[in-house]
C-alpha cells in the first residue's frame, strides 16, 4: 500500500494505531467502537435501505450516501456486544465521510491488515472489516455523480 493514496483522514487513524504497543490496540479499537457515528434521521428504523455486510459474523449494515458534489457520507449499525466489528464500522464510517468518491474508490483494499491489529484481533475479523470496504468501495461506485 502506498500512502500517496491513502487519504488522510484513514492515514491518521492507521498511524495512530501503529505508534501503540500491539497490547494497547485492541483497546483503542474499543473506543472506535464506542464512537461509532449515528445513523441519520432518514435512516431510523428503515434497515431495508442499508446493506448486511455478510463477512461479518455480527449483524452489520452499511449505507453509503454521495452528494451532488461526489462527497461520501458512511453510515454504519453495529450492535454494541461486538465491540470489535462495531470498531471497525466506526473507523471506516470516520474515514470514508467526508472523502471525494475518487478517494474512496482510490483507498487501498488491504487497509484493514495495515492498522496493526492482525495479531490483535482474529483473520475473520480482518476479514469483516475488508468486507465493508469492499462494499462501501462498491455502493460509491454505483451512487458517485459523474
Amino acid at each position: 500500500m502506498t500512502d500517496s493514496v491513502l487519504p488522510d483522514s484513514l492515514a491518521e487513524i492507521r498511524d495512530e494505531f501503529l505508534e501503540l504497543p500491539e497490547a494497547d490496540r485492541l483497546q483503542l479499537l474499543l473506543e472506535y467502537s464506542q464512537e461509532l457515528p449515528a445513523v441519520p434521521a432518514e435512516y431510523e428504523n428503515h434497515p431495508e435501505l442499508y446493506e448486511r455486510v455478510a463477512e461479518c459474523q455480527s449483524p452489520v449494515f452499511i449505507v453509503i450516501d454521495v452528494s451532488d458534489d461526489d462527497i461520501v457520507a458512511m453510515h454504519a449499525t453495529a450492535p454494541p456486544e461486538a465491540p470489535t466489528t462495531r470498531g471497525f464500522a466506526s473507523i471506516l464510517a470516520q474515514g470514508l465521510t467526508g472523502l471525494t468518491a475518487d478517494e474512496v474508490l482510490a483507498v487501498p483494499s488491504d487497509y484493514p491488515q495495515t492498522i496493526g491489529l492482525t495479531k490483535v484481533v482474529s483473520p475473520l475479523r480482518i476479514s469483516g472489516m475488508t468486507g465493508m470496504l469492499m462494499r462501501a468501495k462498491r455502493q460509491v461506485q454505483a451512487k458517485r455523480h459523474r
